[in-house]
C-alpha cells in the first residue's frame, strides 16, 4: 500500500493500526500508538489530543518503515528501544531480553522475604548478586530499592553488559551497581559465602518448546537468554549449587522459574541447605518464582 508521505497523526495512527492488523500484528493498536510517539517525541494524550497535526515528510516516513518492520516481526521494544520495568524506563536492545512484567514478581518476592529478617532494615549495607542481568532491570530496581546495597550483576555476554550498563546510569546507580562478565558467578571478583541475597530471571525456556514461542520472541530475543536446556530446567542445577556456595548463611535465593517447573526445581534445593521455601504465583495464578534460604548450619 503507497502512503502519501503529507498525513495528519489520525491517519498516520489508522493507518499504520491497518497495516499490522493485516500482518495479524497481536495488539496492534497500542504498538502502533507506541510507535507514533516515539517518532513524534509526545505522548499518547497529545496523540488524541492533536489528530489533526500535520506529521513531518521524515516522521511520516519513519513511522511507516517502523510499522512495516513490526509487521515483519520485529518487536516494538527493539523497535522503539525502551521498556517499562518497576516504574522505570530501561533501554533494550536485540542483545537483551525484553523485560516483561511478571519479571516484577523477583522484585517484590526479594523485598518482602529482606523485610522479613530480623532486625533488617531497607537501609541495611547489602551484597547482592544478579546472575545473566542482561538489561539491568532486575539489579538496577534492586539498586533503587535498596539505596545502601552493592550490586554484583553478571551476564556472559559483553553486548548485554553494555546495554546494562548504559542503564544503570541513567538511573543513577552506576557506582552501586558493579558488572561483570562471566558465566553466572565464575568469576574472581566473586567471593565465596559474600552475598546476602542472589537473584536470577535465567534462560528457562526448553529446546523442546522453541516451536511454541511467539515468532517474534523466537526469531529476535537472544536465545543465550531463552533457552535452559532439553528441558528448560538444567541450569537451576548450576545456579543452586552456585547460590549454595556464595550465599552467607540464613541468607536468601530467588529465582523466575518457567510455566511447569516449580516442582522440578523445588526438588533441587536440598532441605540440608535450604529453608523455608516458598513458591509464588503471578498475576495469572501461575508459579513465576521459587525462593529459599540458606540453612544457616549447611550439612
Amino acid at each position: 500500500m503507497e502512503i502519501e508521505m503529507q498525513t495528519t497523526v489520525r491517519c498516520a495512527l489508522r493507518d499504520g493500526m491497518a497495516q499490522l492488523a493485516a500482518a495479524n500484528t497481536p495488539s496492534h493498536a497500542l504498538a502502533a500508538e507506541l510507535l507514533l510517539v516515539h517518532v513524534t517525541g509526545r505522548d499518547r494524550a497529545w496523540i488524541y489530543a492533536h489528530p489533526e497535526a500535520e506529521l513531518s515528510e521524515y516522521a511520516a516516513k519513519t513511522f511507516f518503515e517502523l510499522i512495516a518492520r513490526r509487521a515483519s516481526g520485529v518487536p516494538t521494544q527493539y523497535l522503539t528501544g525502551k521498556q517499562e520495568f518497576w516504574g522505570l524506563k530501561f533501554e533494550v536492545s536485540p542483545a537483551v531480553l525484553i523485560p516483561r512484567p511478571e519479571t516484577e514478581h523477583v522484585i517484590e518476592v526479594a523485598l518482602q522475604r529482606l523485610d522479613e529478617r530480623s532486625g533488617a532494615e531497607r537501609g541495611d549495607s547489602l551484597r547482592i548478586a544478579d546472575m545473566g542481568t542482561g538489561s539491568g532491570c532486575i539489579a538496577i530496581a534492586l539498586a533503587k530499592e535498596l539505596p545502601n546495597a552493592q550490586v554484583f550483576a553478571t551476564d556472559i555476554s559483553i553486548e548485554a553488559l553494555q546495554v546494562a550498563m548504559r542503564n544503570a546510569e541513567k538511573h543513577r546507580v552506576a557506582r552501586r551497581v558493579h558488572f561483570i562478565q562471566c558465566d553466572l558467578l565464575e568469576s574472581q571478583e566473586c567471593e565465596p559465602q559474600a552475598f546476602d541475597l542472589i537473584v536470577s530471571n535465567p534462560p528457562y525456556v526448553a529446546r523442546a518448546g522453541e516451536s511454541e514461542l511467539a515468532p517474534e520472541v523466537r526469531e529476535h530475543e537472544p536465545h543465550t537468554a531463552l533457552f535452559g536446556g532439553a528441558t528448560g530446567t538444567e541450569i537451576y542445577t548450576r545456579l543452586i549449587a552456585l547460590a549454595s556456595q556464595y550465599l552467607r548463611p540464613g541468607s536468601l535465593l530467588v529465582m523466575e522459574i518457567g510455566y511447569g517447573a516449580s516442582e522440578r526445581v523445588h526438588a533441587m534445593l536440598d532441605a540440608n541447605s535450604w529453608a523455608d521455601i516458598r513458591v509464588t504465583k503471578d498475576l495469572a495464578g501461575i508459579p513465576r518464582v521459587i525462593s529459599a534460604k540458606r540453612a544457616d548450619s549447611p550439612q
